[in-house]
């Protein structure tokens, strides 16, 4: 096996440090050491990365200390700031951020298995996020620019930080999606306590001293650890007033729980989904197979808009099986810096174990694998199976698989269909096939009021990241976008003036004089 030199490991990252009130602080309790499921040698064993801190709950509420000490009770010099003067921090930031692609990208392939091509994008997409949140930032603040009146009462109104955000990441987009919660929280005056995901931990490494120097003190602080031992305790105090987390309902619920006060708690959640295509007779099949392919099986499946049930016609579902099968064995499986690679190992370890259990379960219920490598099974992966047909009894029908297998289910009626994608405890998004619009017309009108994406003759995605990514039950909470994410992290508020000759000639002296960094009419170029 060769490893092209510039990715090679050739020395382990130990991340001694981590980000407090401004200073990275030296960790010298217990540590974890992070392992890549991607072996160096010929002999397959995984490789050793290095070590992050293994935090205790002390240390989490010395940290949080710090992001609540920055906010001040809304006095402090970040949520008092003018916005010209932190879009400047920003700034700063992603300049620093981009003299470390290359070392960011090269642990995203080692830690999470992506491949090098989705390593660079994911990066560079994270890059044009802040670029693309910093302008509609700009937008915002040109649009409260202004007074209004209304019965005799002048209103200022412009958008406010809610105060201290625990925002937790996944591992599938450790950079992209954590920053798609991180950044919109802190350039809405906010301050935040940020955990990193157990798999992609130490791809963040070379970001923390810009995150130092770009920003005040206090206004973004990292910590490490478990979650239950970190994060559960810095919940508890009450102090946080967003939970800003991708990831599964299951841990969402369990940190809900912990904080003593829940009406005040503002929830911005990214969970789990079970995207179903929906193949209609007259589906141009070829393009079908393609989109489901890259839907199904991008990433290895491990992405919560991934497509993770196909519901296939009877009238085509023979032709539409072969030619996917086939087209599912003809992926070419590699490590991530490999040439054409779509199949990457799998972060997880116990990921193929669990795929496995999925396989036999609908194999014992009825189900065939119609690919001849489904299910194959190596040290770090495990090849994607096409089940068929799935019944609502297996597990694979219920559960989001998060990883390689694909179950289709056959449909004859679209009523029946409907009630099922209905009664999911998901609604993120539906892809669908079909090119008569006497059937795609009446199905969309239903659908957009089950999801919250309609892909016509597509995969489901999450970008442009300009447009709204959310979802419904048990997908998501708030809505995450470049536009939307800045309002999600952020409450009007307005400052009202009756219009009387002694309140007016006070508000002219408040914007002359530029004392106020919120009662101002500046437009920002």
């Amino acid at each position: 096996m060769t490893i092209p030199k510039e990715f090679q490991i050739t020395e382990q990252l130990h991340q001694e440090k981590y980000l407090s009130n401004g200073e990275l602080l030296s960790w010298k309790g217990k540590t974890d050491e992070v392992y890549s499921t991607i072996s160096s040698t010929e002999d397959y064993k995984p490789t050793l990365l290095g070590t992050v801190p293994h935090m205790d709950e002390n240390a989490a509420l010395e940290v949080l200390k710090s992001a609540t000490n920055a906010y001040n009770k809304g006095q402090g010099d970040w949520p008092t700031m003018k916005v010209a003067d932190r879009i400047a921090c920003m700034e700063d930031f992603v300049e620093q951020m981009k003299t470390k692609r290359k070392e960011v990208v090269k642990y995203l392939m080692w830690e999470i298995g992506k491949s090098l091509p989705d390593s660079r994008k994911e990066f560079d997409r994270t890059v044009e996020y802040i670029i693309d949140t910093i302008a509609d930032y700009k937008q915002l603040d040109r649009d409260s620019s202004k007074f209004h009146k209304k019965s005799g009462v002048y209103a200022h109104i412009r958008r406010g930080p809610l105060g201290v955000v625990l925002c937790l990441g996944p591992y599938n987009y450790p950079l992209n999606e954590t920053f798609a919660l991180l950044i919109p929280a802190i350039m809405m005056g906010n301050t935040v306590v940020f955990k990193p995901a157990k798999h992609g931990v130490l791809l963040l490494s070379p970001l923390l001293e810009a995150f130092q120097t770009a920003f005040p003190k206090g206004v973004v602080n990292v910590i490490y650890g478990r979650g239950r031992e970190v994060a559960a305790p810095i919940m508890k105090t009450g102090r946080i007033d967003v939970l800003a987390l991708i990831g599964n309902s299951k841990s969402a619920i369990a940190l809900q729980d912990q904080h003593p006060y829940k009406n005040r708690l503002r929830l911005v959640l990214g969970l789990e989904a079970k995207n179903p295509a929906i193949i209609l007779p007259d589906a141009d099949l070829d393009l079908a197979v393609e989109e489901c392919i890259s839907g199904t099986l991008s990433f290895n499946g491990q992405r919560c808009t991934a497509l993770k049930i196909l519901y296939v016609h009877e009238d085509i579902r023979e032709e539409f099986n072969k030619r996917y099968a086939k087209r599912v064995d003809e992926l070419k499986f590699g490590n991530p810096w490999d040439e054409d690679v779509m199949l990457t190992p799998l972060p997880e370890a116990d990921k193929p174990k669990y795929i496995q259990e999925l396989i036999d379960d609908a194999k014992d219920k009825g189900a065939k694998i119609l690919n001849e490598r489904g299910g194959e099974t190596s040290n770090n992966f495990i090849y994607p199976a096409v089940l068929y047909p799935v019944t609502e009894e297996m597990r694979v029908y219920k559960e989001e698989q998060f990883g390689p297998v694909v179950p289709i289910k056959p449909f004859n009626s679209i009523d029946d269909l409907l009630d099922e994608i209905s009664a999911s405890n998901y609604g993120q998004q539906v892809s669908l096939f079909g090119t008569g619009i006497e059937k795609i017309a009446p199905l969309i009108d239903t659908l957009v009021n089950l999801v919250c994406r309609v892909n016509l003759n597509s995969s489901c995605q999450r970008g442009p990241d300009v447009f709204p990514f959310t979802g419904r039950k048990d997908s998501a909470v708030s809505t995450l976008s470049v536009h939307d994410a800045l309002r999600s992290f952020s409450i009007r508020t307005f400052v009202a003036s009756k219009d009387k000759k002694y309140n007016n000639e006070i508000l002219r002296k408040l914007l002359d004089s530029k004392k106020s960094n919120f009662v101002s009419t500046d437009y920002l170029l």
